[in-house]
């Protein structure tokens, strides 16, 4: 395979940015207030105060205490009690959907947080045919896009990831962030439940990766991406879920480019800790108000799971892993609109 599918999915997001949402750690999606919906189980003509009880302990019925974990599921505890069930998944796995829904049925969360910034959040309505056709389109606007965005290097090796998201996902059939699609619609299904948007802002991502490179690192990744083109099939993404799909499908990136590893994998596992730390909060009971500890599922790749459990009871500082060199001024003729340059 050509590059890792965490690359591979983090150039396809990064090419379909949702601007109006502007903090990674929001809630999106389902509703906050379980009282403004019509749910199964609640009597008409009930106020919103008795709804919202008899909600709370409908989901306090259906939460098992004792869930059967998958063997991709991982069980942490914050120090308020409250409870992660981390599910790493890989990109491209109908059995990593299949676990994702299970946890949220079985353990009714709280919050649910997922491996998606906010840049990203286009993701949870993608489907195959629109990521062919969007990928495939790789014209003047969205090199320039790209470009604008993350600087002319960062910009040109996300076209190249994109266009590898292509075919592995012509090869395979299916897009990438099923896993996330699937936590979405699942957690719109559990009354109260938060949907969390965890990851590091995926320009910073990028702009601090390829900082990290040589210009002649730089110019050699460039090469890998457009000369690699090694088949990947559906049973080899399985087979990745028991172990590291990141350091499977781009076993060669690590290998010559530490650095990527670094900005791409370990800083990463820094925020998504900090940010399900932060989804583990103790949360209110209505009407008592009673602070009681939270039920949290999160839903990273695998790559992600090691790192967190380290992490998860250590110190961070997030400022460290949050700032960026400013573009390159050798960028700014194709950062330029042709319009402007014909004035100069």
């Amino acid at each position: 395979m050509s590059a890792s599918c965490s690359l591979s999915h983090a150039a396809f997001s990064a090419s379909n940015m949702d601007q109006d949402n502007n903090s990674e750690d929001e809630s999106v999606g389902p509703s906050e207030d379980p009282s403004d919906e019509e749910l199964p189980g609640v009597p008409a003509g009930i106020s919103d105060g008795d709804a919202m009880e008899l909600l709370w302990q409908l989901r306090s019925e259906r939460r098992q205490s004792s869930p059967e974990l998958p063997e991709t599921v991982t069980r942490l505890t914050a120090p308020d009690g409250s409870l992660l069930y981390l599910v790493g998944t890989a990109y491209f796995s109908d059995s990593s959907k299949q676990d994702v829904a299970t946890m949220i049925r079985a353990v009714q969360p709280d919050v649910v947080v997922v491996e998606l910034c906010q840049y990203r959040v286009s993701m949870l309505k993608m489907d195959e045919i629109t990521l062919l056709r969007d990928a495939k389109d790789i014209n003047l606007d969205k090199v320039q896009q790209a470009i604008k965005q993350n600087g002319l290097m960062s910009g040109l090796i996300e076209i190249l990831l994109l266009k590898d998201v292509a075919r592995i996902t012509e090869q395979l059939g299916m897009a990438p962030g099923g896993e996330f699609r699937e936590a979405f619609i699942e957690a719109g299904q559990v009354p109260f439940c938060k949907f969390h948007l965890g990851d590091r802002p995926i320009p910073v991502t990028f702009k601090r990766a390829i900082a990290a490179l040589s210009l002649w690192q730089k110019a050699r990744l460039a090469w890998g991406l457009c000369f690699r083109s090694d088949p990947i099939s559906k049973e080899y993404v399985e087979k990745c879920k028991q172990k590291d799909l990141l350091e499977q499908t781009m076993s060669w990136m690590l290998r010559e480019f530490p650095a990527l590893h670094q900005t791409f994998v370990a800083e990463r596992d820094i925020y998504l800790t900090h940010t399900l730390r932060q989804a583990t909060r103790c949360v209110e009971a209505p009407r008592t108000a009673q602070k009681v500890p939270a039920v949290v599922v999160g839903v990273v790749g695998m790559a992600h799971v090691p790192g967190i459990e380290s992490n998860w009871d250590k110190q961070l500082n997030i400022n460290e892993i949050m700032s960026v060199a400013p573009p390159s001024r050798f960028g700014w003729v194709l950062r330029t609109p042709p319009a402007a340059l014909s004035q100069q």
